[in-house]
């Protein structure tokens, strides 16, 4: 079995360690070590029976080791994968997704119990697919997208690097969403949305622009 950190001990966090409890049932692969955390408030505790082994600042005391990045903000979960250089990273794909093989997922890439996901879909490094979403054929993540759960992508649809895309939004086939922008939970997206912006609503309207949100 291969060693494994998860990066982050927050809700999601949790979450992940019980996907990773549920790949070993199927086939035991992963040696959960814990978690490494950034809050100096939790260090050296428990969380949901795994420690809580230090911060990131301590990852390289640890040696033929995966990692993966559990935090659920694209752009705070880019700042920390790009401070924690020359690691490992895991993939991590819950045994209930349905997955073409015709699909690429990018290395540090999360996907959540009963997600579907088409053909010819690409999805970068360190996406979070979160739980129930579905993907349609040809679609494009890039890196750090975050789903949160039973987001629906149609086929041919672009998300740009950071985005977020909220709880139950829909979007429809062919549109372009831009780097950094947050969809809002419900919202059903029926035309491109710009870089940096914040949308909501049926459909879904830039609300603000977000000039100052550089992850680059």
């Amino acid at each position: 079995m291969k060693k494994l950190i998860i990066i982050g001990a927050s809700g999601f966090g949790r979450e992940v360690a019980w996907l990773v409890e549920r790949i070993n049932k199927q086939i035991p692969t992963w040696d959960l070590l814990g978690f490494l955390d950034d809050n100096p408030s939790i260090v050296e505790t428990t969380v949901n029976g795994y420690k809580v082994l230090g911060t990131t600042s301590d990852i390289m005391k640890y040696s033929d080791t995966y990692f993966i990045c559990a935090i659920g903000s694209s752009q705070i979960r880019k700042k920390v994968v790009k401070k924690c250089k020359n690691l490992q990273f895991a993939k991590l794909i819950d045994p209930s997704v349905e997955i073409s093989e015709l699909t690429d997922v990018g290395e540090g890439s999360i996907i959540c119990a009963h997600s579907i996901i088409t053909v010819n879909v690409k999805i970068g490094t360190h996406a979070i697919i979160n739980l129930d979403c579905t993907i349609g054929h040809d679609s494009i993540l890039d890196d750090f997208v975050t789903l949160y759960p039973s987001v629906n992508v149609s086929g041919n649809t672009v998300l740009g690097e950071c985005s977020e895309i909220g709880t139950g939004s829909q979007i429809i086939q062919g549109r372009t969403i831009g780097r950094r922008t947050i969809v809002g939970a419900g919202a059903v997206v029926i035309k491109d949305l710009p870089n940096d912006c914040t949308a909501i609503g049926v459909p879904a309207k830039p609300i603000k622009f977000n000039e100052g949100r550089n992850g680059d």
